[in-house]
């Protein structure tokens, strides 16, 4: 009944004021612009959101920010799930539990794709790990498996994969390398929910995993972030480093028992004090406040409930968009992988030279199609990174900001969109 009456007062904005969830989208008709990503969102999420601001129990992280991490984890058939602020501090987290967890010392190596973006790599220096830098393969962007196997040292402690735009790399020689030389593989997910390999989810091979809810990406919560294992330790430990390091694990409505979780709430916590503390004000790690508002878990369940619908529809419009460009000359899309199954994030596009690049981004651009590059490219040639390599070692990736970009195939780009695109892709010339 509650819900009902949230909805009809959206009805009554959007009869006076026009669609107002439409234009929120930016799916408006009258609209040509064709954006790189947006929220695919109805009125289910806006009634979610505000019901839970005005009448749910929490304001900061609480029981919907629970009840999505328990059906995240039951989507991807994971046995734990953390919810954080942000794709990033996912990552964050991830790193920080990981080491905390495996033992790892200052100056252990995990090595990473030289490619990428830079929240892929921060959590390696901001743990004093060593990052370790691959070069690519330029056919798939992803980096080279045959340079990440000349790469591993006895002080190699992980690999950390982030599939080129929801597109995976050749998982099962990954995981093998990590078994045979007793390294963990780690899973940047953030633009690759809903991908595949070999029919099961790419977080199915990997210790741990982190996703991204930011607009652009596959579900969005404003911002926000997932960590998952079936490994409880290592999300215990995560939960902790987000939650300001405090001992205390309990969620949602478990912070209204008096005894909590483990059943001794208040007791001598502290065995050098002769008193009672309250578990809730025990702190074992050195953390963060990374914890989400419970409006964005209330979101998050329904943007979850549509997965599978923004999955295909992603994928339609990245074999439309593709079947598209394909008119235009010295382009190409990169390869994908046999056993494979993507749920693109982006249309990447490949140029033969500069020059091409060059013009189709200001085309697009100045048609109001947005474009962006594949991230920082070689990030040793970015400013804050500068100091940790040669970034003229590694002559595939230093082709990246040169020739390739990516259009968005978000399921925001219904029709009308994908016509526009072809009309602007016909004036191409």
């Amino acid at each position: 009944m509650r819900k009902n009456k949230i909805r009809e007062f959206i009805n009554s904005i959007e009869e006076s004021e026009g669609t107002f969830v439409p234009q929120f989208c930016h799916n408006l008709k009258n609209d040509k612009k064709v954006y790189y990503g947006g929220p695919f969102f109805d009125k289910e999420e806006l009634v979610e959101a505000i019901d839970s601001l005005l009448f749910g129990k929490w304001f900061s992280s609480g029981q919907k920010v629970n009840e999505f991490e328990i059906k995240f984890s039951s989507e991807l058939q994971l046995k734990n799930s953390l919810m954080v602020n942000s794709g990033s501090s996912a990552n964050l987290v991830a790193i920080s539990a990981a080491k905390k967890y495996y033992g790892w010392e200052d100056g252990d190596e995990v090595i990473l794709s030289v490619v990428g973006f830079p929240t892929t790599l921060n959590p390696i220096l901001q743990n004093n790990l060593k990052p370790v830098f691959v070069d690519i393969e330029f056919s798939t962007l992803n980096f080279d498996l045959n340079l990440v196997e000349k790469s591993i040292t006895n002080k190699t402690k992980a690999i950390f994969v982030s599939p080129v735009l929801g597109n995976p790399p050749d998982i099962d020689r990954i995981i093998s390398l990590c078994e045979k030389h007793k390294i963990i593989p780690i899973l940047d997910c953030c633009d690759s929910l809903g991908s595949k390999w070999k029919g099961k989810h790419l977080a199915d091979y990997f210790d741990i995993s982190t996703y991204s809810f930011y607009p652009a990406h596959h579900i969005t919560t404003g911002e926000g972030g997932m960590v998952s294992s079936n490994n409880e330790e290592l999300i215990r430990i995560a939960r902790s480093l987000a939650w300001w390091g405090r001992g205390c694990y309990c969620v949602g409505t478990q912070n209204l028992t008096s005894r909590g979780v483990c059943g001794k709430r208040f007791d001598r916590w502290i065995p050098e004090l002769d008193y009672i503390i309250d578990h809730k004000y025990l702190f074992t790690e050195i953390g963060y406040n990374l914890k989400p508002l419970d409006i964005q878990g209330a979101i998050g369940l329904v943007q979850l409930s549509k997965l599978h619908e923004i999955h295909n529809k992603r994928v339609d419009n990245y074999n439309k968009i593709k079947c598209i460009l394909q008119k235009i000359e010295g382009i190409s899309f990169g390869s994908v992988l046999n056993d494979s199954e993507v749920s693109w994030f982006g249309v990447p596009i490949i140029c033969d030279s500069n020059e091409i690049k060059s013009k189709l981004v200001n085309h697009f651009e100045s048609r109001g199609i947005q474009t962006r590059n594949y991230f920082a490219g070689n990030i040793l040639y970015q400013p804050a990174y500068r100091h940790l390599g040669n970034p003229k070692d590694y002559s595939e990736a230093n082709k990246v900001l040169n020739l390739v970009f990516f259009l968005g195939c978000s399921p925001t780009i219904n029709d009308n969109k994908l016509e526009y695109l072809k009309e602007v892709v016909n004036e191409f010339n």
